[in-house]
């Protein structure tokens, strides 16, 4: 299945400047893969030595925070967007 994949600025050099690429999967962890296997270099940017999603690297599915979800195991149905955004936090207004 594949599904449209948003990546953010951060990340953009692993993509070759695209914002926005195409990867196949059926959960979020086999989505990652794709990438992986297609942008090597990003699976290490977004999870962690454990393979799980970094502390401050979020993922949704279309609007849906896949850590409320089932994780890595989030299902991904065709056509959807999958969006990787790094947290932003810290400093005072």
């Amino acid at each position: 299945m594949s599904v449209r994949v948003r990546i953010p600025t951060i990340l953009r050099n692993c993509t070759g400047g695209q914002a926005e690429v195409q990867a196949a999967g059926a959960t979020v962890s086999d989505v990652l893969e794709d990438l992986e296997r297609t942008y090597p270099g990003i699976r290490a940017r977004v999870l962690d030595d454990d393979g799980e999603l970094r502390r401050f690297v979020n993922v949704y599915v279309d609007e849906d925070d896949v850590r409320f979800l089932q994780g890595l195991s989030t299902p991904v149905p065709a056509g959807c967007a999958l969006a990787i955004i790094p947290a932003v936090a810290g400093g005072r207004w």
